[in-house]
Order: structure tokens, then C-alpha cells, then sequence
């Protein structure tokens, strides 16, 4: 099983900015309720084109983050076809192993994956997520004095493994996910964004 795929990362969570997660510390509130999506660009798993497609987790960390134990849902976009939902759920489950194999290690309860319309946009630096009926949010990253995007490398844990993280600020994030346990409404949170190119033969 192999793999070559690449696009880019939108992420929230309710710390406040930068989330303590990323540097190995604990979570702002005691606990990280979180959500990721990955929008693939281009590339392949096995042969499966991944072109366009979006696959996107709601996650509920206990603690601190590298202790594992997460409670997640993933959702993969309805327009993706059936091989292609398969290949993402199969990659960010780690059954194709390499860095992704490494994050999925961390979750202890990965509920059955479901198909959902999913909204990922980035624009000039603004992101906005949405999984209809579920979750909500936009993001811009904070930028430096010469108006380069602030980032963040070399950190203990990364969800984009070997590409720098844009610190960026979600003006509101609204999650509903009762499977996972999470409702909330709150605005000015943490929020990263970046690209990635995962590779593994």
C-alpha cells in the first residue's frame, strides 16, 4: 500500500491562541475539543485518484495531547466517490501507515465514519470550514511586520508532519457533534492552518 498526496490544512479548537497542544504542554481548558480537515489537491492512495477530495475529524482530547485517548469522528465529503471515501478513511485511520499512521495512534475511540457535505475554502490567507449540519468556522492567520504569515516549525506535535503551521485566529467556531460530545459557540480561538505532502511506500 502506497501513497503520494498533497493540498492543505484547516484546523480549530477551543484554546486560545497558539493552542498549548502543538508545544506538548496541556490544554487550555483541561481538555481540547478540536476539529481538522485535510482538503487533498492532487495525488493518489493505491492507485485511487484523491483529487478534490475533503476528509475532515471533530475530535475531543481528554488531556494532554500526546497521551492519546481522543474520542473522534470522521466525516469524508458526499461528493467524494466510494473508492476515494475509502482511501481517505483507510489513511487517516492508519491502515497505510506513514506520518498519518502516527497521528491515528493517538485516538482510543474512532467512531464509524460518516459522509457529509463539507465546505473547505482558503483564500488569500482566510479559511472557512463547514460540515453541514455539524460544525462551522473562519479562520485568518496572524502575519508578522513585513505581512509574512506567522509560523510555527519544529513543534512536538503537528497534524501537517515536515511542513511549518500558520498561526492563525478563528473569528467563531460552532460545533454540534453528539456522537463525540461536543457543543459549543465561541469566537477569537485557536486556529492553524498550512499545506502538506504526505508520502509513504
Amino acid at each position: 500500500m502506497a501513497y503520494s498526496i498533497e493540498g492543505d490544512l484547516l484546523e480549530v479548537c477551543n484554546c486560545n491562541v497558539l493552542c498549548p497542544c502543538w508545544i506538548g504542554e496541556d490544554p487550555d481548558n483541561g481538555y481540547c475539543d478540536a476539529t481538522l480537515a485535510y482538503r487533498i489537491n492532487s495525488g493518489e492512495v493505491d492507485g485511487v485518484d484523491m483529487s478534490g477530495v475533503i476528509i475532515a475529524g471533530v475530535g475531543k482530547i481528554p488531556g494532554n495531547v500526546l497521551d492519546g485517548n481522543w474520542k473522534r469522528q470522521l466525516y469524508v465529503d458526499s461528493k467524494a466517490s466510494n473508492e476515494q471515501s475509502s482511501a481517505a478513511i483507510d489513511l487517516l485511520q492508519g491502515r497505510l501507515g506513514g506520518p498519518l499512521a502516527d497521528l491515528a495512534q493517538l485516538v482510543g475511540n474512532d467512531l464509524e465514519p460518516k459522509r457529509a457535505e463539507i465546505t473547505f475554502t482558503l483564500v488569500e490567507g482566510k479559511g472557512m470550514l463547514k460540515i453541514d449540519g455539524v460544525l462551522e468556522a473562519e479562520m485568518e492567520p496572524y502575519r508578522g511586520p513585513t505581512g509574512e504569515v506567522t509560523t510555527l516549525n519544529e513543534s512536538i506535535f503537528t497534524t501537517i508532519p515536515g511542513a511549518p503551521a500558520y498561526v492563525s485566529k478563528a473569528e467563531y467556531f460552532r460545533l454540534n457533534d453528539a456522537g463525540v460530545g461536543i457543543d459549543l459557540d465561541i469566537e477569537k480561538t485557536n486556529a492553524i492552518q498550512g499545506s502538506f505532502r504526505f508520502e509513504f511506500a
